[in-house]
């Protein structure tokens, strides 16, 4: 199995760090920050203006630089297939 990987930024300190991805769609996506017992899911959602997402782990908020549509984007390039919905005759 291909896990996949973003680049989240802390606002309060300016760091970045990896984290890995549950589920993502254009209007949410569901991140594992750590490993094994210590691991701690977040949702991360647009941003108003929809430049970014953000969420809260723990108390500190955490943004995947990327826009909705550049996330939309990524995901229809890596399965094409779910945007060609055929309706069954």
């Amino acid at each position: 199995m291909n896990t996949e990987k973003i680049e989240v930024r802390v606002t309060e300190t300016r760091q970045t760090m990896q984290v890995v991805v549950l589920n993502k769609r254009a209007d949410l996506i569901q991140v594992v920050l750590g490993e094994g017992i210590h691991s701690v899911k977040c949702e991360l959602t647009p941003t108003r203006n929809g430049l970014a997402y953000a969420g809260s782990v723990m108390g500190r908020e955490i943004v995947y630089e990327r826009s909705r549509d550049q996330v939309k984007a990524d995901i229809d390039r890596v399965n094409p297939n779910l945007r060609e919905f055929t309706r069954r005759r």
